[in-house]
Formats: C-alpha cells, structure tokens, sequence
C-alpha cells in the first residue's frame, strides 16, 4: 500500500489540463498545483470570471496576464520561485480577499521599497511565510482590512510601527524570525486575538521586549513564546501581563474556541 503519509501525485496531461480549463468554466475554480508548469498556461488568462485560482507547487517566474482575471478572490502561488518583482500583475486583482505567497523567493529592500508591489486593499488573508524578507514591506502595512498575516520562517528581527496601520487584525503569526521585541504599536491592534513569536530571541530586557500596551490594549487570547530565551515566571512580572491573563480566563470560562487555549497556560513558556 505504500507510505500511509504520502500523497498521490496530480494527473498533470495535456487532456487533464483541457479538462480542468473547460471545468473552470462552470465552476470558476481552478487548480494547477503540482503540474510542473514553468509558465501559467495562456488559456487561463481567457477565464475572466475565474475566483479560485491555485497554482502552487510548480516552477513558476512570472505570473504573466493574471492581471486580467479580476473577479479572482483567492490565489495561491505557494512554492514556486516567484521573486518581488514578479508580483506587480496582482495589483490589478482589487477584488482579491485571499493570497498566499509561502515558499517563494521573496524579499524586501528597505532602500527599494518599490521592490515588493502595492496589494489590493480588500485582502483579509496574507501568507508570505517562507521567504527572505528582513522587513515588512511597507505596502503590507496598508492593507487595512487584512484579518490574518503569516510572516513565519523569514529574517525579520523587528516590526514597524507603521503595523499599527492593520486595525483589522486578529492573528499574526511571526514564528521563526530573528525578533528580539514588539513595537509598543503593536498595543493599537484592538482586534488582535493570537499571536505567535516562537523561535525567536525575545528575553527579559529594559523596557520589556513586549510592552504592556500589547497585553493591555489588545484582544489577546493566544500568545506563543515557546523557543524563547525567558521562562513563564519572568513572563508573569511583564508590566500589563495580568490583564491578558484574566481577559483569557474570562473567555476560556465563558466558551472553548477551538481548543486555541488548551495547554497554553504559559504561553509556550516552561
């Protein structure tokens, strides 16, 4: 039977393709993960009507005319080699709520910050985990209506205070960067529920590395340091860090959200 964990190859033949394409059609999905395409095929530019589009875990450059598909709310370009300045087609997509850009190429110069392209507004979702960004793009701090940012598995050893600028949101995930504090910015993120910083290089410092405006002035449910160089009883001295502690015991007893607080007493922290 083989390995239980493995997961059966895609048809990727010239009729598969057609097939899909006609599909598309009707549906208004498509998905072309895993064909091993160098180039995203020029039919697929025609489906002006196309939502979902995935095109993950191919070879991909350059995104060629996928400006044209403007109805497209979801996009999926996860590994493939796509660099920053392969990206600026996506700009056109202003209807887009869904993008995911993990495991590419990708990076920021902050001397250059033309180098990472402006995103439509509407995005609520963005995945750029896995790259080589030792920034934030700016462009990224503007996306007002972004609920759900995943910067994991990147260079990134500081935020800018210009993250304020997200006010819609509610999980940031900077797991496996270089970060050694959060900007007391960070406070300004009402609507912020989880955030996780594990593997990083947060200790005990003066002023604390995370300032009390974060535990105080933010909706804080679900905080992650494990991997971190501090312990839950330094933790627990954090300036604000009461408040956090009560706003979670007063939602773990009110409802269990998916089990998001199960063992999570010391935020990862022994």
């Amino acid at each position: 039977m083989g390995n239980a964990t493995s997961q059966p190859r895609n048809k990727t033949g010239k009729k598969v393709l057609v097939q899909k394409l006609e599909n598309a059609k009707k549906t208004n999905i498509l998905s072309l993960t895993e064909h091993n395409l160098e180039e995203i095929p020029e039919p697929v530019f025609q489906l002006t009507s196309l939502r979902t589009l995935d095109i993950s875990k191919n070879k991909l450059q350059r995104l060629g005319k996928i400006g044209q598909l403007t109805e497209l709310k979801s996009l999926n370009c996860e590994d493939n080699s796509l660099h920053s300045s392969a990206l600026s087609p996506i700009s056109k997509l202003v209807k887009l709520q869904s993008l995911s850009l993990g495991k590419n190429q990708l990076e920021n110069n902050p001397a250059n910050q033309q180098s990472f392209p402006k995103l439509p507004q509407k995005i609520k979702t963005l995945k750029i985990n896995y790259n080589s960004f030792s920034s934030i793009p700016k462009t990224v701090c503007t996306l007002s209506m972004l609920e759900k940012l995943d910067l994991a598995n990147n260079n990134l050893a500081s935020l800018p205070a210009e993250i304020s600028n997200l006010v819609a949101l509610t999980e940031l995930n900077l797991d496996n960067n270089v970060i050694v504090s959060v900007p007391s910015e960070l406070g300004k993120l009402t609507k912020l529920k989880v955030l996780s910083l594990k593997n990083n290089y947060i200790q005990v410092t003066d002023p604390q590395p995370i300032p009390a405006t974060v535990f105080e002035d933010t909706s804080l449910i679900d905080l992650n340091l494990h991997g971190n160089k501090m312990t839950s009883t330094q933790l627990n001295e954090f300036e604000g860090f009461d408040a956090f502690l009560s706003r979670r015991k007063k939602k773990k007893t009110t409802a269990l959200v998916g089990g998001a607080m199960v063992n999570m007493s010391v935020c990862g922290l022994e």
